[in-house]
């Protein structure tokens, strides 16, 4: 546990931001996850429509410094070819 005054107050807003950092990463797993499985299912429509929700999660998530910025752009690129070319 943190000793002095500085740290203990580093702690508590660290904790603060990591329950919006878990937030917005569960978010953007949960919005990859749904266009998977609907591409797996065969739903390509239903799939495009939501991927607009899952850039948006993607690049809050990189804006916060959860995911750097290449890896945002390869997850958005990976979903995008895959809805695409599933039929």
């Amino acid at each position: 546990m943190p000793v002095t005054v500085g740290a203990k107050k580093a702690y508590r807003s660290s904790s603060r931001k990591r329950v919006f950092n878990m937030r917005r990463q569960t978010t953007m797993l949960r919005e990859v996850k749904v266009i998977l499985k609907l591409t797996k299912d065969g739903k390509k429509e239903e799939a495009e429509k939501l991927l607009k929700n899952a850039y948006k999660a993607i690049d809050k998530a990189k804006k916060r410094g959860l995911i750097k910025k290449n890896t945002a752009s390869r997850k958005k690129s990976r979903l995008a070819r895959l809805v695409n070319t599933k039929n």
